[in-house]
This record gives C-alpha cells, sequence and structure tokens, in this order.
C-alpha cells in the first residue's frame, strides 16, 4: 500500500510551505515515483504546486493534484454532510495512489474556507487516507510560553483524532526562544518536536512581487535585480546625507519619481555596496529625466527601478501588508527554505519514522540529493578560485542556503561583493580573500619555493606565481586552511590541476602486484553518469590520453573506490573492442594486462575484461558473450582504453540518452582538487563542490583527517 505523508496544521499563518516543501526533499531522496495531493484548493495558481513541479521534475497530470476547491466542498458538506465530502476526497486521493510510490499530502489551509471543524475534517482525511500526520503550528509574534501551549494543544488534537502523528513542527518562531521551546517540547510529547526560527527573507517579497502586486511599470533593471528580495523599506524624503544613513541592506527605496539626488544617491550607494539595495521604487507617477537614467544605469546595472502612479503614503500600506511567498520563479526562497528545515529538523529519524523504503533505482535528483547529504554531515571548507564568476556566486548562494559546506572565495573583495549585490545572492559566512593582499601571500611564497627548489624557483617568483588564484587555492588546500578546491569555471583544465600537480601530488604507493593499495600511481578522473534509472561511473574521460596497462589498472582501482564513497556498488568492467579471449592485437593486450593487474593486487574486486560496452551494460548479451560473469551485464564502473573513447562516449551518452553528466572528478590525489567544464551550470558547481567536500572527509592512506 502507498505510504502516504499528511501536513497540516491548526490555523492560518503557520509557514507550513517550508515544511511542505522539506517533507518532499526527504520523499525524493528514497523513491522515484512521489505524488502530490491537495485535497482541496483554492481558485487561481497553486504557486507551491507549481515550485514542486518544476523543482523535482514531477511529471503528474495537475489535474489530478486536487480534491476539488473550497466552495464546492462547503458546498457539498452543508447540502450531503461531511461523510460525503470525505468519501469523493477518498476516491480522488486513491486515483493517485494507484500510480505512486509515496504520496505528499498538504492540507487546508485554514484561510476563509467556510468549513466547520477544519482541523477535524484534515484528521479524519488523514485517517481515510491511511496517511502519518505532521502537524505545524506557527509561531510568528507570539511569546515562547503561548507557542508550547498551541503545540501541545495541537498534538493533543490529532493525537485524539486518531491520527499516526509523526512528529510535530514549530515554525517561525523567535529565533532566541527555538531552542528552548523545541526542548520543553520535546520533555513533553511522545512524538519528535522540532522548531524552525523565523527567516525574515522568506516572508520578504521580491521586487518582482512587488512589482506585480502594485501594477508597477520595470523603468531599469533586469531579471536577476528583480528577484532580489525587499528586505526593508526605505521611505526617502530627507536631504541626500541623512538618507543615505537610513539605508539598510536589502532595502526597497520608495521616494517620490522627481527626487534625482535619492535616485542616483542610492544606487551609488549600492555600487560601492554601503549597503547593497534591492532596488528603488518611484512614486507619484515621475520619473527622472533621460540623462539621470541613464547615469543610474551606468551606476548600478541590472538594479531595478520600477514606477507607480500613487504617492508614497496608499503605496506604503500596499508595501507592508505584502508578504513573499515561494514559486517556481523564487528558487532562492527555497533553498533558504530547505536550509532551515534540514538545519533544525533530524531529517534521518524523520525519514525513518516515515518508512519509506528506498527504492532500486537511483534516478538523477536521488543521486544529487544524497550528495548534499553526505556532504552536510560531516561539514567542510572548500576553496572556488573564481570568487568575481557569475555562476560561481550563483552556486555559492545555493551551498550557503542549503548550509551544504563552508566557502571560501578568491578575488578582490570589494568586486566579488559588488558583483553579488548586483546579482542579489547571499554569500552568508563564506570567507572572501584577495590572494594580492592577503597576509598569507608571504607564507604561501615560502611553501611554494621550498616544494619547486628543485626546479630553480626563488621566494621572490614564488610570490608573484601564488598570487594566482589557482596556485592560491591550491596551497590553502595543502595547508590545511580549506579541506578541497573546484575550479575551472573560466580557467583550462591544466590552469586548474597543473598547481595541484606541483603542490598536493598523487597519493603515497600504487597498485602494482606488491605496492600499497590505496595510493595512486597518476591522478584521472571519473564521469558519475546519471541514467534515468541508475547511475554509472566512467573513467577516465577527461585527463590521460592513452595510459599503458600499470596506469590503466590504477584508474580502474582508483575508479572503484570513487564509486564505493559515492554509494555505487563498483563492478568494474575493463572496456575494449573485444570480449573475453575473441579479439587479440596490443590494444585489447593492454586491457587484459591492466585486468590481470587488478585481480593480482586487489582480488577483492569484482572485475571482467577485456569486455564491449553492450556485454557490460546489457544483461542478455552478457547471457551470450560471458554467462557466467559476476561483472557482464550489471558493470557499474567502465574504464576505457584511452581518453579518445571515453571522452567521446560521455558526451554520446549525455547527448543522446539525456544522461546528467557530474563530473569529471579527479582522483588519485592527496587532497581534493576538481575541475569543471567552463561550460559548467550552476548545478553543475553545486554538485562539484558537495562532491569536494565528501571527498575531504575521508583522508588518504597515511593521512590525518582535515581539521
Amino acid at each position: 500500500m502507498t505510504r502516504s505523508v499528511y501536513v497540516t496544521g491548526t490555523d492560518r499563518g503557520d509557514g507550513r510551505q517550508v515544511v511542505e516543501l522539506g517533507v518532499m526533499e526527504l520523499l525524493t531522496r528514497q523513491v522515484d515515483r512521489v505524488g502530490v495531493f491537495r485535497p482541496l484548493v483554492h481558485d487561481g495558481p497553486d504557486r507551491l504546486f507549481d515550485l514542486l513541479r518544476a523543482r523535482y521534475r514531477l511529471s503528474q497530470d495537475a489535474s489530478t493534484v486536487y480534491g476539488m476547491d473550497y466552495h464546492e466542498a462547503a458546498d457539498l458538506q452543508a447540502e450531503q454532510g461531511t461523510d460525503e465530502l470525505v468519501s469523493r476526497l477518498v476516491d480522488r486521493f486513491h486515483a493517485v495512489a494507484r500510480d505512486y510510490e509515496v504520496v505528499l499530502v498538504l492540507g487546508t489551509d485554514f484561510a476563509a474556507t467556510q468549513l466547520p471543524d477544519e482541523l477535524a475534517l484534515n484528521a479524519r482525511l488523514a485517517n481515510e487516507f491511511g496517511a502519518s500526520v505532521i502537524p505545524v503550528v506557527g509561531g510568528k509574534g507570539q511569546p515562547a510560553e503561548s507557542v508550547r501551549a498551541e503545540a501541545r494543544n495541537a498534538f493533543r488534537a490529532y493525537d485524539g483524532l486518531g491520527c499516526d502523528v509523526l512528529a510535530l513542527i514549530v515554525n517561525r518562531v523567535a529565533p532566541e526562544d527555538r531552542e528552548v521551546i523545541q526542548e520543553r517540547l520535546a520533555a513533553r510529547l511522545p512524538v519528535p518536536c522540532y522548531a524552525l526560527p523565523d527567516d525574515p527573507t522568506l516572508a520578504a517579497p521580491t521586487v518582482a512581487q512587488i512589482t506585480h502586486a502594485l501594477g508597477a511599470t520595470v523603468v531599469l533593471g533586469d531579471e536577476a535585480g528583480l528577484a532580489r528580495d525587499a528586505l526593508d523599506f526605505v521611505f526617502g524624503g530627507a536631504m541626500l546625507p541623512n538618507f543615505l544613513h537610513a539605508l539598510t541592506p536589502g532595502c526597497l527605496v520608495v521616494t517620490p519619481g522627481d527626487r534625482a539626488d535619492l535616485v542616483v544617491g542610492a544606487l551609488a550607494a549600492h555600487s560601492a555596496g554601503t549597503p547593497p539595495i534591492a532596488g528603488v521604487l518611484l512614486t507619484l507617477d515621475e520619473r527622472p529625466g533621460e540623462e539621470v537614467l541613464t547615469l543610474a544605469a551606468r551606476l548600478a546595472p541590472g538594479t531595478p527601478v520600477i514606477s507607480v502612479p500613487g504617492n508614497s503614503f496608499p503605496t506604503a500600506g500596499e508595501l507592508f501588508a505584502l508578504e513573499g511567498r515561494m514559486n517556481a520563479a523564487t528558487p532562492r526562497k527555497a533553498e533558504t527554505a530547505l536550509g532551515l528545515f534540514e538545519r533544525h529538523v533530524d531529517t534521518a529519524d524523520l525519514l525513518k519514522r516515515v518508512s519509506v523504503a528506498r527504492g532500486s533505482r537511483v534516478t538523477p535528483m536521488m543521486f544529487e540529493h544524497e550528495l548534499i547529504e553526505q556532504a552536510r554531515a560531516d561539514r567542510r571548507r572548500v576553496v572556488l578560485p573564481e570568487g568575481t564568476e557569475e555562476r560561481v556566486l550563483r552556486a555559492a548562494d545555493v551551498l550557503m542556503r542549503r548550509d551544504v559546506c563552508d566557502l571560501t572565495l578568491l578575488g578582490e573583495v570589494e568586486t566579488i561583493r559588488k558583483k553579488a549585490a548586483d546579482l542579489g545572492v547571499s554569500l552568508g559566512d563564506a570567507e572572501l580573500i584577495d590572494p594580492q593582499t592577503s597576509e598569507l601571500r608571504d607564507r604561501f611564497a615560502e611553501k611554494y619555493a621550498a616544494l619547486r627548489a628543485h626546479k630553480g624557483v626563488t621566494v621572490e617568483l614564488a610570490y608573484d606565481v601564488v598570487a594566482d588564484v589557482n596556485y592560491f587555492g591550491t596551497l590553502m588546500v595543502e595547508e590545511g586552511l580549506a579541506d578541497g578546491m573546484v575550479s575551472g569555471s573560466v580557467h583550462s583544465t591544466a590552469a586548474t590541476i597543473r598547481p595541484a600537480f606541483e603542490i598536493i601530488k598523487t597519493k603515497p604507493g600504487g597498485t602494482a602486484p606488491g605496492e600499497a593499495s590505496g595510493g595512486a600511481s597518476i591522478v584521472s578522473s571519473v564521469f558519475f553518469m546519471c541514467l534515468a534509472d541508475k547511475v554509472l561511473v566512467y573513467g577516465d574521460c577527461a585527463v590521460n590520453p592513452d595510459p599503458d596497462a600499470e596506469q590503466l589498472a590504477d584508474i580502474a582501482v582508483q575508479s572503484a573506490a570513487t564509486a564505493a564513497r559515492f554509494g555505487v556498488d563498483p563492478r568494474i568492467a575493463m572496456l575494449s573492442y573485444s570480449t573475453g579471449t575473441s579479439g587479440s592485437g596490443a590494444d585489447v593486450d593492454k586491457v587484459r594486462e591492466a585486468t590481470k593487474l587488478v585481480r593480482q593486487s586487489r582480488p577483492e574486486l569484482r572485475i571482467e575484461g577485456p569486455i564491449q560496452y553492450d556485454a557490460a551494460v546489457e544483461p542478455s548479451v552478457a547471457a551470450t558473450k560471458l554467462p557466467d560473469s559476476e561483472v557482464a551485464g550489471q558493470a557499474t564502473v567502465l574504464i576505457f582504453p584511452d581518453l579518445n573513447t571515453g571522452n567521446n562516449t560521455y558526451k554520446a551518452v549525455q547527448r543522446s540518452a539525456g544522461a546528467v553528466a557530474v563530473g569529471p572528478v579527479l582522483q588519485g590525489l592527496r587532497k581534493p582538487v576538481n575541475d569543471l567544464s567552463r561550460g559548467a551550470l550552476v548545478s553543475d558547481i553545486v554538485n562539484t563542490v558537495a562532491i569536494t567536500a565528501i571527498q575531504s572527509q575521508t583522508p588518504a592512506q597515511g593521512e590525518e583527517p582535515s581539521a
């Protein structure tokens, strides 16, 4: 029977969407097919379902998501009674449940629904659906004792109505009260209780939402600027010096359109980063002249300037009534919400209580979820040398909001801050370092000169070399000031990994017979190829042009270790154009010899070779060509004989099969450094940083764990 989770509340304004999003994240980590059901819905767009559909790539037909609208439900209940209403909603729920492994049920919202005893209706629906319940209690603006009392009452109400209560969550509590509320509830209630602090950025409307709500006209600005959160409102009326003192980070400046001095002053302050603002709202249907607007566009490119016809007083009333909402157009709010949920909820315990068995399929999304969770479990610091690059800043924003790892960004500090402000991204507690002016530069120069003295490198020459962001970042890793490095979005592969070859070098030992296992003779790479229903590991597709047999054996062993580290059970296929003993020639002999070396040095590994790709992954072909092999037909680690074959194959599978290729992930180095494609997307950077953090969690043989 389909397992279902019913997220509900006791009153409106509980910010329940944070919990609904967090639970959806948990469920999609475990199973491929998660359905959504909302028993009752208001007229108009369902912003949360739109967000869930976009974020989790749901294929569910929207018409199956909803039971009925509130007006229909109220009429039906009045005319035919609650039993008939519940019966129809149960039928519509089961129509969804038949097609999905688990269903997330979004309870009623207690907002002008005209339904008597709405809490009891939610409880009965949960019971009829066979769903476990997570009640959410809103705590915004309430003293701690009131919040605790309401939470206890909510548990008693749902428990008393026969519900299987999984956990209770109190949301939007004052941050200073969070710990004491959670501790006292945990001592009084028999189910896990979690308290989530209020986060102003979740309730803050974006400039785009303000524009839509007020019917404003966009005078200046781009999509990124309109996506900024308006964390505060500052009304311009004072003279410029006093006005500048009133500006706050993330504020929306509201001023009559004829105050060109305040418009230019606010944008100049933003440009200088003192402080970065969300944008400017002009009232009275007045706009500065073209000369001023041209100057404004140059001062703060992308920063929105919007205009409304009304004056400041009624506009203020509308602004203060607005509250930001998560939807498909506000992905940063979703990242913030998930970070909040995952920071303050014991997600592992909650998932265990949900009792959803992990599916046998591993989808790209499930693999990406697992990376984030694994990285977060043992927090590390990753240095990003390309700190002024837009995609890197957007990825840093996601990583900080999701609380994945600590970050250090390299580059001119004011440039990083200004670029982040222009993009409307938050860098949170990220460390910003300018290698040119850092006090570490002298120390790093001495270190690099000592390492490269055999090449004639002096301290003076090293002083210039270490100012390069990739060398500086690599030295941070070597010196234990960071656990790993990710670069390459605007640098070549050589520029990214050459410093690692010179400074970090390979793991001690090797894989040839008689050598210690766990070491590496060369640096190589793998791609995680996320297909529709499984994850394969391809190596080496990025570094070594034509490895010999010993190097190929090393690549196989390292790739198996990488696969195992990331949850892929390694079954190694040493690929060739020939399977078994059917072919001969130098290329096949190399693969055959490499397979022999791996078997000698690592007899516990499951390996087959030489083997053709189809025999490696397709059981029906394997049954004909290698019927007794424990690898053929079910290989998970595929080792290509040369770079030409590997690179072309991974790109062919990526483009033709629609696979998500995560990598290249470098292996064999003593400490993790990873290279990005120069066409990397923000999601690629996020995944690579998570992988790098995970790699640093397991130290190389003979090394101490990073601090």
